[in-house]
């Protein structure tokens, strides 16, 4: 049986093969960044500070991550900018998003039970349980809850991206990017979103369905009607 070896990468040994190779390495990061500047570019006007939203029926609180069930605190945050668009009468019905793809895992509970407990009425708060991504959460704001237009809620690392995969969904959509402590989660987020923002493309190009997209329903409408 014949072993194969794996030698070192060979490097350029003259001047001109290491243009070549600098100029690939260029193009490579031009590509890369190109998905990053198209999200930057088309979300530019749909960002707001919370005081400065307008009024809109629905606001949009995407999934961040449960710590022993409770929501993480990047999540909390979120929330936290939720319940206090709802007490500025800035929001009438919160839409929270998030993963229950297993049993002991529940994010959209736990945001719906932080919110009641920020003051938020439970007749007020819709779950979406198969928020398992951005564009998931997108596609069924507007196919399964029929919003078309929403405030949105995520840091800011991820709120372009959350603000163009719901326009590209059909959901009108302004952005609220909650300031956070520039932590290593923070410094990981937003390297994750250069990557991120290279799928938004794609998904906003080919539009996917989502992995579990369902019936209609109605719990945005009755809130709504609740509301008044």
């Amino acid at each position: 049986m014949r072993h194969w070896r794996w030698g070192r990468p060979r490097l350029p040994r003259t001047r001109a093969g290491w243009r070549r190779l600098t100029r690939v390495v260029m193009a490579v990061c031009v590509l890369a960044l190109l998905p990053a500047t198209w999200l930057r570019l088309s979300t530019g006007d749909r960002l707001r500070e919370a005081d400065g939203v307008p009024r809109t029926d629905v606001a949009v609180v995407f999934g961040a991550g449960l710590w022993d069930g409770e929501p993480s605190p990047y999540l909390a945050h979120r929330l936290d900018a939720a319940a206090e668009l709802y007490r500025a009468d800035r929001v009438r019905v919160v839409l929270v998003t998030g993963d229950n793809s297993r049993e002991e895992y529940d994010e959209p509970d736990a945001m719906r039970a932080y919110l009641v407990r920020h003051g938020v009425p439970d007749d007020r708060i819709v779950s979406d349980y198969a928020g398992f991504d951005t564009w998931d959460s997108c596609v069924r704001a507007k196919k399964i809850f029929g919003v078309d237009r929403a405030v949105l809620i995520s840091q800011g690392f991820h709120i372009r991206r959350a603000v163009a995969l719901c326009e590209a969904a059909g959901v009108t959509s302004y952005g609220v990017g909650v300031a956070d402590t520039h932590d290593l989660t923070w410094y990981y987020g937003g390297v994750r979103e250069i990557l991120a923002a290279g799928k938004a493309a794609l998904d906003v190009v080919f539009e996917p369905d989502p992995h579990f997209l369902g019936p209609e329903e109605a719990g945005v409408r009755k809130a709504l009607a609740t509301a008044g």
